[in-house]
């Protein structure tokens, strides 16, 4: 058996499982222990990670980002699990971290997420105190996290109070920025933070503002921000007061929103008696029907041959189809593009369209960010949408999104259930549910994005066998 003693940090684990690569040890023979001295090291620098063997073993890029994150997890069995991944990777499994059932693969996955959720977790709820030094101001802060995660964490402070001098205090390890250069030292107490200051006021004055009750959900509250975090959030102290108002204020919310509702001005959509797809196009635009009109640049109408035996059916035009007046022509109209491709369908084949035709939005700085159209709103405009589908009757439909499947079907509507197969519907003799390309935009882990981008694909592809058929 083969001791290895390491610091515990990833660059001291990755030495050492080169070399133990290079001395073809197995991880049965293995045992992995800390150490927070270099001279522990079992490898002698010469030996450890020399740039020849470092050549011999090609591993996916995916597990270095991986276990660099996973060497922050506080297990001390991290290393072994580590290496274990390794040496089968390195030794004819180059594939092993698809295997989303293997034992390791399993762990190691768990893993991640708890380091990733830990390091979200630290952002969200690290909170800064002003000190007052002679040289200026300063500000400190104190946290408690689950993993060992401040060193790969402190540039995102870096990045985000780069104009602040700072301290984060942890209990494993502390980090210093000065304006110019970040530094870490051992773990401290919390009696080096900071007592309450006026920007703990700021925090309360701010949450109070932004807490909806009508929102309120207890559970879900307690799994996003858990109550080992709130002895540091000044905010916190508010909750049980914001709890216990929450239902009166609710109450007093909806009598507001019941005398507003007869304010709300909703028409008739100016349709043509005698429509046809320019015609339709050019009332769009003198559409008022109902309140979105008045914020969005223009209508968008849909976009495609009359005679077009394909029709696509999203939900709403986004900030680049309301700029450009056509549809699909955003980061998801250039996914949608693609898939069809990929599908053996060219756009130009097909008429697409949207079932709400102006675009809804709020601000988020310089940021028009897409809001959705409330029932009565869509109720409104799927007029024009059932105006087209009846001029252009085409034979195969495909609702992308939950929006055009419910427009479609019903409020039942539900993607994961009913997409992947062909139904009878009325405006098509075969009509397709499947995701708008949009959601797979927002996806975060790029693994379940690309799967998800297949399954789409494969929707696409059946859409052009029954036009075919």
């Amino acid at each position: 058996m083969q001791q290895l003693a390491i610091e515990p940090t990833f660059a001291a684990w990755r030495v050492a499982a080169r070399t133990a690569l290079h001395e073809h040890w197995p991880p049965t023979d293995l045992c992995w222990e800390e150490t927070h001295s270099a001279q522990g090291s079992l490898f002698a620098p010469s030996l450890a990670g020399s740039p020849a063997q470092a050549g011999e073993f090609r591993v996916p890029r995916a597990f270095v980002e991986i276990a660099r994150r996973v060497a922050c997890h506080r297990a001390p069995e991290r290393w072994s699990l580590l290496y274990g991944i390794l040496w089968r990777l390195a030794h004819g499994e180059p594939h092993l971290l698809q295997l989303a059932s293997d034992p390791l693969v399993a762990r190691l996955t768990e893993w991640d997420k708890a380091v990733r959720r830990d390091v979200h977790k630290m952002r969200a709820f690290l909170r800064f105190k002003a000190v007052r030094r002679p040289e200026g101001e300063y500000w400190v802060a104190w946290f408690e996290p689950e993993h060992l995660i401040v060193e790969m964490n402190a540039p995102f402070f870096v990045d985000r109070f780069a104009q602040m001098r700072w301290s984060i205090f942890t209990p494993d390890r502390s980090a210093h920025w000065n304006g110019e250069r970040l530094q870490f030292t051992p773990g401290a107490s919390r009696r080096e933070a900071a007592t309450d200051d006026a920007l703990e006021d700021l925090w309360r004055v701010y949450y109070g503002s932004i807490f909806n009750p009508a929102r309120l959900k207890l559970d879900a509250m307690r799994a996003e921000m858990p109550q080992r975090y709130w002895p540091n959030l000044p905010e916190a102290e508010l909750i049980p007061q914001l709890v216990r108002e929450a239902e009166p204020r609710v109450e007093a919310m909806q009598q507001v929103s019941a005398a507003r509702a007869p304010r709300e001005e909703f028409g008739t959509p100016p349709i043509p008696a005698h429509p046809t797809l320019p015609a339709l196009h050019e009332a769009m635009q003198q559409c008022r029907a109902c309140p979105i009109y008045r914020d969005a640049t223009q209508a968008v109408p849909g976009e495609g041959p009359a005679d077009a035996k394909i029709v696509l059916l999203g939900e709403q035009p986004g900030d680049q189809e309301d700029r450009q007046g056509r549809p699909f022509v955003g980061p998801a109209g250039l996914l949608l593009d693609r898939a069809l491709a990929e599908a053996g369908l060219e756009r130009a084949q097909c008429y697409a369209t949207n079932t709400v035709k102006h675009f809804k939005w709020e601000p988020r700085g310089k940021r028009r960010l897409h809001a959705r159209a409330s029932p009565r709103e869509i109720a409104v405009c799927q007029a024009w949408a059932e105006t087209e589908l009846r001029v252009i009757r085409p034979r195969v439909l495909v609702c992308l999104g939950a929006t055009a499947a419910q427009f479609v079907f019903g409020r039942d509507a539900r993607i994961e259930r009913d997409r992947g197969q062909l139904r009878a519907s009325a405006y098509a003799p075969r009509t397709l549910v499947t995701t708008h390309p949009s959601a797979l935009l927002r996806m975060a882990d790029e693994a379940a994005k690309e799967a998800a981008y297949a399954r789409f694909v494969a929707d696409l592809r059946m859409a052009a066998g029954a036009l075919d058929r």
